[in-house]
C-alpha cells in the first residue's frame, strides 16, 4: 500500500506540472504560422562574404540580434525568432497584411551595408554621351522630362523588375575598368526614374561608425534620411569629403564636379555633389523617398549592419483566414478522434475500456509535460532552438502537431490492446483476476518496450533531419508514446489493482469480435508476394510517368501559390494566358482545401521561383479580374533547400533501417531483422506508389509520414515477432512455419484492434483536416494499411527463408 500511495503521488504531482505548463492557456501555447496566420523566413549566413577567419556560428548570433532589433523596431506583435543550425535563422511573424508582409521581408534581408563610393570623375561626360548615342541596357528605354534642364535625362524599365542576372549584366554596361554603373531611383509623378553613375568599386567609407540615423525633412517638405558618425567616423568623413570638394586633392578644378555616391546592400540611394568639406560628421542621404521608405532605411542603419548577407532560403505565408480554419478543423479532428477511438475502447472492452478511457484523459493532460520534456531532451543534440523564445515554455503548436497528438491517441491504445489481449489470454487459461492482471502486465511489458522504443527511434531521426512543422510532429508523437507508455503499463495497473482490493471488480469481461483463427498465413506467400509485385509496378509506372509532378517545392525548389476565388477559370484558358505573358512552364492543379461543408476549391500553381510567381499573380489580376482570385498560401524554397530535403529524407529512411536492424538483431536476432527491414522497405515503396496513385504530391510532411510508417510497422511486426519468440521457447526452440502461424493467429485480434483505433483517428484527420494535414493522413493511411499487411505476409516469411537452418530441419527438409 506505501508503493502505491507513492505511485498516486507521483502521479498527482506530474498532473499538476502539466497542468501548470498550459495555464492559462492563451498564453503558454504558441500557435504555429499554419494556425494563426502570418510569414516564415529561413534565412542563412552567407559565409563567403564573412572576413577569413571568422566564427560562422558568432556571425549567425549577430545577425539574430540585428534582425531581431529591426522586427522589434517595426512594432512586430510576437514576432518568433531563432536559431536553426550554426548558419540559420528562423524568422516567423504572426498575423501580416500583404503591403506589411513586403516591407517586413525586404528589412530583414538587407544587409545594412552602408558605403560611400566615389563617383567617376568625368562621369556626367560619359552619361550624356549614353544618351547622345541612344545606349540603353536591355529592357530600358530612354526618355526626357521637359523642365529639368540637363538633368531631364532618365532611363525608364519596361517589364517587370529585373532579375539578379540583369542586375549584374546591368553593372557591366559600358563597362569603365574598376567601376561598374549603378542606378539612382527617383519617383516623379508616382513614376520610377533611373539616373545612371559609375561608381568605383572600391569602398571610401563604410557604416561600421555610424552613430545615429533618422528621417528628416528639406525645404519644399522632401524626405530624406540623416546620419551622424562617431568620432572615427567623423574623421574619416571629414578626410574624404575635403578631399573631393573643389579644389580639393581629388577635385583641384574650383568648378569641379564630384559626387560621393550612397549605396546601401549595393543600391544606389543618392550620389549627392560634394561642396564642401563636411567636418562635424553629418550627413543626409537623398533617395525621393515616400515617408515609409526613409523611416525603413533609417530603421535598418540604426538597427546595425549585418555581419554578412542573408541568402533567403524559405520563405512561406499563410493567409490569417486559413490559420483559423486549419484551427478549428485541428480542434475538431482532434476532438472526433478521441472520442471515436474512447467509445470503440470502452465497447470493446467493457470495464477495461473504461480504464482505458480513463488512461487516454490523462495521456492528453501528460502530454504538455512530455513535450517540455522530449523537445528539451531533443533539442540538447538537434543543434537548433525549438522556436519558442528564450522566455516560453512548450514548443511552438503546428498543425503537423495536432496530427501527432491525434495520430498518438490512436497509438496509445495499442498498449492497453496488447496488454488487454494478454489478460484475456490468461483469464481463458484459469487463473484468478489478480493472477492474470499481474500476468497480462509481465508478458506484454517487454513487447510494448520494444514497439515503442522503435517508434521513438525513427521520432528522433525525424527530429533531427526535418525542418521545423515536422520537427514539432516529431515531438508530439514522442510525448505522445512516453505519456501512453506511462499511463497504460502503469497507471491503468494503479487502477484495477484499486479496483480489485475494494472488492469492486470481480472479473473482465470483454467482447471478442475476432474470434480464434487457424489461418495458413505462411502458405499464402507466393499469393501475397504476387500481389505486392504488381501494384508496386503499377505504381511504379504511374509514378515515372508523373515525373517532377510527384514533387512539391520542397523537393523541387520554387514557389508555390495556392489562390482562393470565386469563380472558377479553366486550366486551357489559364495555361494560354500564362503562355501568352511568356510563363510557360507554371504547374496548374484545383484542389480541395478545408474541412466538412466548409470545404472549398482552390488553385494551386507551382512556378520556378518569386519573379514567376509575381508574373503569375499579375496575370490572374490583370486577365482574370471575374475570378477575384486572393492569395491564400505561398511557399517559396530555394533550389539548396530542396537538394538538401532529398538527402536529409533519404538519411533519415536510412539511419532508420540501421537503427533497426541494430536494434532488433540485439532483441531477436539477424533474421527477425531481415524480415523486419524487408517488411519496411516493402511498406515504403508502396505507400509511395499509392500514395502516387492518387496524383498527391511529395513535401517534407509526406516524409514525416512516411518515417511514422516505419515506426508504426515496425510495431506491428515486433508484436508478431515477439509472440513467435515466446512461441518457440515453449515449443522447445522449434521455429517453422507452424510456429509462425501460431504467433501470427493469436496476436491477429491485437493486430487488427490495433489498426482500427488507429485508423479511427486517422479518418477524423482525413475527414476535417485539410490541405498538408489531408496528405499526411492520406500517407499514413495506405502505409498503416501496407504495414498490417506486410507484418503478416512480408516480414515473417523473409525471416523463416533467411534464417540458418538447424540439422534436424535440413533434415526433415
Amino acid at each position: 500500500m506505501k508503493t502505491s500511495i507513492w505511485k498516486w503521488l507521483i502521479l498527482i504531482a506530474l498532473v499538476a506540472w502539466s497542468v501548470a505548463l498550459v495555464t492559462p492557456l492563451n498564453e503558454k501555447i504558441k500557435l504555429g504560422l499554419d494556425l494563426q496566420g502570418g510569414t516564415s523566413y529561413t534565412l542563412e549566413i552567407d559565409a563567403s562574404q564573412l572576413p577569413p577567419g571568422s566564427d560562422i556560428k558568432d556571425a549567425r548570433n549577430r545577425a539574430l540580434e540585428v534582425i531581431r532589433n529591426r522586427v522589434d523596431s517595426m512594432g512586430v506583435a510576437e514576432p518568433n525568432i531563432y536559431p536553426d543550425g550554426e548558419r540559420r535563422i528562423v524568422v516567423q511573424i504572426p498575423g501580416m497584411n500583404a503591403a506589411d508582409r513586403e516591407r517586413a521581408s525586404e528589412n530583414i534581408r538587407k544587409a545594412a551595408f552602408l558605403e560611400f563610393r566615389v563617383v567617376h570623375q568625368e562621369n556626367d561626360q560619359r552619361i550624356a554621351k549614353l544618351f547622345q548615342e541612344r545606349k540603353v541596357p536591355e529592357n530600358y528605354e530612354i526618355v526626357v522630362l521637359p523642365n529639368r534642364g540637363d538633368r531631364g535625362d532618365f532611363w525608364v524599365r519596361k517589364g517587370p523588375p529585373p532579375t539578379t542576372e540583369e542586375r549584374e549584366a546591368l553593372k557591366r554596361f559600358e563597362q569603365i575598368g574598376g567601376y561598374e554603373l549603378l542606378l539612382e531611383r527617383e519617383r516623379i509623378d508616382n513614376k520610377e526614374y533611373f539616373r545612371p553613375y559609375y561608381v568605383r568599386k572600391n569602398t571610401q567609407l563604410t557604416g561600421a561608425n555610424l552613430k545615429s540615423a533618422s528621417v528628416g525633412f528639406q525645404q519644399f517638405g522632401q524626405k530624406v534620411v540623416e546620419f551622424s558618425f562617431d568620432s572615427i567616423g567623423r574623421r574619416l568623413f571629414a578626410n574624404l569629403t575635403e578631399d573631393l570638394r573643389p579644389g580639393g586633392v581629388h577635385n583641384p578644378d574650383p568648378n569641379g564636379r564630384r559626387y560621393l555616391a550612397v549605396v546601401l546592400d549595393g543600391t544606389l540611394y543618392s550620389a549627392p555633389f560634394i561642396r564642401t568639406s563636411i567636418p562635424g560628421g553629418e550627413g543626409v542621404i537623398e533617395g525621393n523617398f515616400s515617408l515609409e521608405e526613409a523611416t525603413d532605411l533609417a530603421l535598418v542603419l540604426r538597427a546595425g549592419a549585418l555581419p554578412a548577407p542573408l541568402i533567403v532560403l524559405e520563405e512561406r505565408t499563410v493567409d490569417p483566414t486559413l490559420g483559423v480554419d486549419s484551427v478549428n478543423s485541428g480542434k475538431l479532428a482532434a476532438g472526433v478522434g478521441f472520442l471515436a477511438v474512447v467509445i470503440f475502447t470502452i465497447l470493446y472492452y467493457h470495464t477495461a475500456g473504461m480504464v482505458a478511457a480513463i488512461a487516454l484523459v490523462l495521456n492528453l493532460v501528460l502530454l504538455p509535460l512530455g513535450m517540455y520534456l522530449i523537445s528539451g531532451f531533443f533539442g540538447l543534440f538537434g543543434n537548433t532552438s525549438l522556436g519558442t523564445g528564450s522566455h516560453a515554455q512548450l514548443p511552438v503548436l503546428t498543425m503537423p502537431g495536432i496530427a501527432g497528438i491525434v495520430l498518438s491517441v490512436g497509438m496509445a491504445v495499442d498498449a492497453n490492446v496488447l496488454i488487454f489481449e494478454r489478460i484475456r489470454e490468461e483469464l481463458a487459461l484459469g487463473k484468478r483476476l489478480s493472477a492474470a492482471l499481474e500476468a497480462g502486465y509481465n508478458k506484454a511489458f517487454g513487447t510494448i518496450l520494444d514497439a515503442n522504443l522503435t517508434t521513438l527511434l525513427a521520432a528522433a531521426i525525424l527530429f533531427w533531419q526535418g525542418s521545423g512543422p515536422v520537427k514539432g510532429f516529431a515531438i508530439t508523437l514522442s510525448a505522445g508514446i512516453v505519456a501512453s507508455m506511462y499511463t497504460a503499463v502503469m497507471v491503468t495497473h494503479m487502477i484495477f489493482n484499486v479496483l480489485e482490493n475494494r472488492n469492486l471488480i470481480h472479473k473482465l469481461r470483454m467482447t471478442q469480435w475476432v474470434p480464434k483463427t487457424r489461418i495458413d498465413f505462411i502458405g499464402k506467400t507466393r499469393f501475397t508476394a504476387a500481389v505486392s509485385i504488381v501494384l508496386l509496378v503499377v505504381s511504379a509506372v504511374v509514378g515515372f510517368n508523373r515525373g517532377p509532378a510527384n514533387f512539391g517545392v520542397d523537393f523541387t525548389g520554387g514557389q508555390q501559390l495556392s489562390m482562393a476565388f470565386t469563380q472558377k477559370a479553366e486550366v486551357d484558358t489559364l495555361r494560354s494566358q500564362f503562355n501568352h505573358a511568356g510563363l510557360r512552364d507554371v504547374s496548374i492543379q484545383y484542389q480541395r482545401m478545408g474541412a466538412g461543408e466548409d470545404q472549398n476549391e482552390v488553385l494551386v500553381l507551382k512556378v520556378a521561383g518569386p519573379e514567376e510567381g509575381a508574373a503569375v499573380r499579375r496575370v490572374l489580376a490583370d486577365e482574370f479580374a471575374a475570378s477575384h482570385f486572393r492569395l491564400l498560401q505561398e511557399d517559396t524554397v530555394g533550389p539548396q533547400v530542396g537538394r538538401e530535403l532529398q538527402r536529409s529524407g533519404l538519411i533519415a529512411v536510412g539511419f532508420s533501417l540501421i537503427g533497426m536492424i541494430i536494434y532488433i538483431t540485439i532483441r531477436f536476432e539477424l533474421s527477425f531483422a531481415i524480415g523486419a527491414v524487408v517488411g519496411l522497405l516493402h511498406n515504403i515503396l508502396l505507400t509511395i506508389g499509392i500514395y502516387c496513385l492518387f496524383g498527391r504530391q511529395f513535401t517534407m510532411i509526406s516524409i514525416a509520414a512516411l518515417l511514422t510508417v516505419l515506426g508504426y510497422s515496425v510495431n506491428d511486426t515486433i508484436v508478431v515477432f515477439d509472440r513467435i519468440r515466446e512461441t518457440r521457447k515453449l515449443r522447445g526452440g522449434r521455429l517453422d512455419k507452424a510456429i509462425a502461424n501460431e504467433s501470427i493467429n493469436n496476436t491477429l485480434s491485437r493486430t487488427l484492434l490495433t489498426s482500427v483505433t488507429t485508423l479511427l483517428s486517422l479518418v477524423a484527420l482525413l475527414v476535417f483536416g485539410s490541405g498538408d494535414i489531408f496528405d499526411f493522413a492520406l500517407a499514413l493511411l495506405i502505409g498503416i494499411v501496407v504495414g498490417t499487411y506486410a507484418s503478416v505476409f512480408i516480414a515473417t516469411p523473409v525471416m523463416l527463408a533467411v534464417r540458418p537452418k538447424t540439422a534436424l530441419e535440413s533434415a526433415k527438409k
